[in-house]
């Protein structure tokens, strides 16, 4: 895939999951991660292509993990801001403005850091951004998940 088709894609991806962090929806820890699969092998297919024509140096590799490392750290606060509640004995979530709101910057530092990365590894960025949405969704999950388990044990 080409960089603007990446970050089309990448856009819509966004626009999609901003729409379901809105959403109330039942925490359910037996669901498999579908949405989570489906980026990650679409991001490692991107970053493939994106390595088959650039060079995997040193900076590029260094700038990547820093990007995900930040992924993560987002996803991981993100966490924090979704609203959990008990209902019929059935645990919800649902996220908050904060929660939007981050998701907004960690994309705009994704973006910013893609200056940064063009100046080194230029294609990076747009060729990680679904990998980069992949990670921070699955941090963000893993808090989420983490947080009603601990709600349960409680209840």
């Amino acid at each position: 895939m080409n960089g603007s088709a990446n970050i089309v894609i990448g856009l819509v991806v966004l626009a999609w999951l901003l729409w379901r962090q809105t959403q109330r929806r039942p925490v359910r820890e037996d669901r498999k991660p579908t949405v989570l699969l489906i980026l990650l092998v679409l991001g490692v297919v991107a970053l493939g292509a994106y390595f088959k024509t650039a060079p995997a140096t040193g900076l590029a590799i260094a700038l990547l993990a820093g990007s995900l490392v930040l992924a993560a750290g987002f996803g991981v606060v993100r966490g924090y801001t979704v609203r959990l509640w008990q209902q019929d004995g059935q645990f919800f979530r649902q996220g908050t403005w904060l929660t939007i709101v981050l998701w907004l910057v960690a994309i705009g530092s994704h973006i910013g850091l893609d200056a940064l990365i063009d100046s080194g590894a230029k294609g990076l960025g747009s060729a990680s951004i679904l990998l980069y949405l992949a990670v921070s969704l699955g941090a963000q999950r893993l808090v989420v998940q983490s947080r009603a388990t601990r709600l349960r044990s409680f209840a």
